[in-house]
């Protein structure tokens, strides 16, 4: 399809200003303008003298089938879900295919989980940085261009008519970035209705950009992604890390599986403390860690509430937020927060709140007309007090003394003056947002008090501490637990989390080692990595995620911390490395101890006669599962805690394709497999007439309709 003329023209503009070599800064994830991008893609493709290159990150793309029977369950899904109004990015179906322009490149420092393992392009072209070195390598570059999908604001809260919305993440570092070195820099816009309007540092101004497309036929579907099934690893694993959070602390998640568990247990424990507490000890996490909880964490309801700093503003947080464990707002302010964080101000506001005030040295006791604002900004005064020839006149009219330590005066403001709670205080930070469609919707149903609540900002200001507000931060971020997720560890405590050992990215560092590294500089921070103890290889294999050593980290072992598996806590900060791997081994799981200690006593890493302890040997997933039955049949612990993208029939399928998908990998289920073919499907109706195959015609659709009626069954039996 034709680009339209807004579109067209723009990518013109585009090619005039910045050609003939385009670097073209594009931020990660929901903010990248698709049509635009496509604009520009199809007028460089056709001009050889123009060299496009493209930085950016996690460019989402819409779910492809591999198979006959994955196309049958993914068509639908993807027509109701995206609606067909969602346009693909022609870089990455070009990627895809390997039909790349000379002329254009493609260069990204996180990638979609897994979707490019083996794209020998895309693993060229990876950029390894830190999220907040992003703009810095922007600039470095030469990027002379950014686009971004924006939002409007037709009411014009906060004076702002455009919204980076999504992502202020790299926008704002960068922009700041490239006056400081006074590079040109074109800056274009467009802007899509259904992106939710956020204020504060994601407002921006007119001119901001240089041009601004606006058109309503541009609007598209947002990416929506689909919510991930929660399983009892998950849940174990979100139950175990629940419990080293701190009520009045700092709270920081990520998007999928582990993150919605551990928002599940967070709820749990505020809404439902009594059963939480039950669980958490079936679980065993009060055994083996009841002393690391009593230290850094919590067993009871958050009366304070937890306040969010996080890279990504994920669904949990509003789930959270409903649930009331995030309630601990803070403020752009040092004295104010201090004092928050000592108790010597409340978010109620009295009286006694100027007096300490005063006494602190925060106010003077005469009020200048810069006091006054101040104090009706945070909401200890009501509008209308003003310094009046150095009287304060009230909202009533009335002029009374002065003199915050006049009695008179306080009884005066008390009665006609004061306010009632702490104003403009905010629940989260955050530097960019993806979630589900549902997600979205959330977000554009936020009354306008609400959504000032939820405040997005630079990725510096979020994933490090210094940058200018090392003092404010540090005070906001009390008690921080930053909680993130790795794909393999080691005894000694390395955390690999974004490459395989070959050097193939399945990700990217992102900001986890900013966060691990944060918690170490905290003087109360914890950083806290959960790991599934296992996983399938590709023939079906159980193989362990905790290995003796491996060829790439992402973490170093020197920042260990507290690592979290399905099987407990282990607290590896400060610890020798003996001690580290004695606390590693216990949350293995037991099918690979031995193993594993086997290698640490032949490298002299561990005493010889090291024993694992009896309460340890039982790691396995039938024990895990004994453990939690009482949970699951609470109704407590269902497959999708936060609502699912599909419907009834096609979970029923998904867990049937996946059983499928598990037997073809080995001969013994293949050969089961060839022997159902035999048989014609009995039962399961719906779920075949939802893949087009209850009537199958051809040969191939008898087979698959046998097959996946096998599947359907084996699935329900367990």
């Amino acid at each position: 399809m034709a680009a339209s003329k807004a579109l067209a023209d723009a990518a013109a503009a585009i090619i005039e200003r910045c050609a003939p070599r385009i670097v073209c800064g594009v931020p990660l994830g929901l903010g990248k303008p698709n049509q635009l991008l496509n604009a520009l893609y199809e007028a460089v493709s056709d001009r050889p003298d123009v060299e496009l290159e493209i930085f950016t990150a996690l460019s989402l793309d819409i779910p492809t089938a591999s198979s006959d029977l994955e196309r049958r369950f993914l068509q639908p899904f993807v027509e109701r879900h995206f609606g067909g109004h969602y346009p693909r990015l022609k870089y990455v179906e070009a990627q895809r295919r390997g039909t790349l322009p000379p002329n254009i490149s493609v260069s990204e420092f996180y990638l979609q989980s897994g979707a490019w393992l083996n794209n020998a392009v895309a693993q060229q072209q990876y950029i390894s940085t830190n999220y907040t070195f992003v703009a810095r390598d922007m600039a470095d570059r030469g990027v002379n261009l950014l686009v971004q999908l924006v939002a409007s604001n037709p009411d014009q809260v906060d004076g702002k008519r455009l919204s980076l919305s999504c992502n202020p993440d790299v926008t704002l570092d960068l922009d700041t970035e490239m006056k400081r070195r006074d590079q040109p820099l074109m800056k274009v816009a467009q802007v899509n209705t259904e992106l939710p309007y956020m204020g504060g540092d994601a407002g921006v101004a007119d001119d901001f950009f240089d041009l601004v497309i606006e058109e309503d036929a541009l609007t598209h579907t947002l990416f929506g992604v689909p919510r991930q099934q929660v399983g009892l690893t998950e849940y174990a694993i979100g139950l175990h890390a629940s419990t080293l959070l701190a009520d009045g602390g700092t709270l920081q998640i990520g998007i999928g599986a582990l993150g919605d568990a551990l928002t599940w247990a967070l709820s749990l424990r505020h809404q439902h403390n009594p059963l939480y507490r039950q669980v958490i000890i079936d679980a065993q996490s009060e055994a083996a860690s009841g002393g690391l909880i009593d230290r850094v964490g919590g067993r009871g309801v958050f009366e304070r509430g937890l306040y969010a700093a996080s890279e990504m503003f994920t669904e949990g947080f509003i789930h959270l937020y409903r649930a009331g464990v995030l309630g601990r707002r803070v403020y752009d302010d040092i004295p104010l927060q201090r004092l928050l964080n000592e108790g010597v101000v409340q978010e109620q506001v009295t009286i006694d709140s100027l007096k300490a005030l005063v006494a602190y040295r925060e106010l003077p006791a005469e009020l200048e007309p810069q006091h006054v604002r101040w104090l009706q900004h945070f909401g200890f005064f009501r509008p209308g007090v003003e310094v009046v020839d150095r009287q304060l006149r009230l909202p009533n009219g009335q002029t009374i003394s002065n003199d915050l330590e006049d009695e008179s005066c306080l009884h005066a403001i008390a009665k006609d003056a004061l306010g009632e709670r702490l104003q403009h205080g905010v629940l989260l930070h955050a530097a960019f947002f993806l979630g589900s469609s549902a997600f979205y919707q959330a977000l554009r149903d936020l009354g306008e008090q609400e959504r000032a609540a939820f405040q997005m900002t630079a990725v510096s200001n979020i994933n490090q501490l210094y940058g200018g507000r090392e003092i404010l931060d540090r005070l906001q971020r009390n008690d921080a637990r930053f909680i993130n997720t790795a794909m393999m560890m080691t005894l000694t405590g390395a955390a690999v989390s974004d490459q395989l050992e070959d050097g193939r990215v399945v990700s990217g560092v992102g900001g986890q080692y900013n966060f691990v590294a944060m918690a170490h500089a905290l003087a109360d921070g914890r950083s806290i990595l959960m790991l599934r103890s296992t996983r399938k290889d590709g023939a079906g294999r159980v193989q362990s995620n905790i290995r003796y050593n491996y060829g790439h980290t992402t973490i170093p072992r020197h920042l260990r911390d507290i690592v979290v598996t399905e099987y407990g806590i282990a607290d590896l900060r400060g610890q020798s490395d003996a001690e580290c791997i004695k606390r590693m081994l216990a949350i293995t799981d037991s099918r690979f101890q031995t193993e594993l200690m086997a290698q640490a006593v032949a490298a002299g890493k561990l005493p010889a006669d090291h024993v694992i302890e009896s309460r340890y040997q039982h790691n396995t997933p039938e024990n895990l599962a004994e453990r939690m039955a009482a949970l699951r049949q609470s109704g407590h612990m269902v497959d999708y805690p936060f609502g699912s993208d599909f419907d009834a029939t096609e979970l029923q399928l998904i867990d049937a394709l996946k059983w499928l998908k598990g037997h073809i990998s080995t001969i013994a289920g293949r050969w089961q497999l060839l022997k159902a073919a035999l048989r014609a499907p009995a039962a399961h109706q719906q779920a075949l007439q939802r893949m087009s195959l209850a009537s199958p015609r051809t040969f191939k659709e008898k087979v698959l309709a046998r097959l996946l009626a096998t599947a359907l069954d084996h699935s329900e039996k367990t």
